[in-house]
């Protein structure tokens, strides 16, 4: 099936060699599911950005897991990225969003809590994307009052998934930008998703730049 289909895909993706490594931990919005193919995924859109901008190659390591939650993030994903050599030159961290249906805040923020004490500096964590209507997009409004709070507190640079959602509107993301699950994004919602990393993938483009001149 298709889930199967694209954590293949990001495994064999992952054994490729690159000159920087780029790690994506999530859920199945970083894996993909609802876009024509998993690279035009928010995760592959970042690593062609990624090599675009810096004339390197690029290693992808895929770490998300669809139907995650934080707690598999915990569980699973961190035991993972703490075994990787070298340590990853871009880290983005989405995830929370299957957490929501059950909302639990207390819960949310001790999880969210326990992962962004884990990761490293500069990783590049987003916010959850917005919902549109309803008691999902009252409780996603809520994890992110938590999300940005946190990831202040350590200092990461938030992808403002939010906002680049919220701003196309529920009617124009049912008509062109939903996969035909009616759930996840297509490859244009993806590149919607893609749109909120960018501007931060470029800081950490410079500043890694400023690091290897000054070496």
């Amino acid at each position: 099936n298709t889930l199967h289909l694209n954590a293949r895909w990001w495994k064999d993706e992952g054994k490729k060699d690159g000159e920087l490594l780029y790690v994506a931990l999530g859920d199945s919005a970083a894996q993909g599911v609802g876009a024509s193919k998993p690279g035009h995924s928010y995760v592959g859109i970042i690593a062609r950005h990624l090599r675009d901008r810096t004339g390197r190659t690029v290693r992808v390591v895929n770490l998300s897991m669809s139907g995650a939650r934080l707690q598999e993030a915990l569980a699973i994903q961190l035991p993972a990225l703490r075994r990787l050599r070298p340590p990853p030159d871009v880290l983005t961290v989405a995830i929370g969003a299957n957490d929501i249906a059950s909302f639990d805040r207390g819960r949310f923020e001790r999880e969210l809590r326990e992962l962004y004490a884990a990761l490293p500096a500069g990783a590049i964590v987003a916010d959850l994307p917005s919902f549109y209507l309803g008691s999902a997009e009252r409780n996603a409004r809520e994890a992110n009052a938590i999300v940005r709070r946190l990831a202040a507190e350590r200092g990461f640079e938030i992808a403002a998934l939010h906002t680049a959602t919220r701003r196309q509107g529920a009617a124009r993301y049912a008509l062109n930008q939903v996969a035909a699950d009616f759930f996840h994004p297509n490859d244009r919602g993806y590149r919607v998703w893609a749109s909120a990393f960018i501007p931060l993938l470029d800081r950490v483009v410079a500043e890694n730049r400023s690091t290897a001149d000054a070496d």
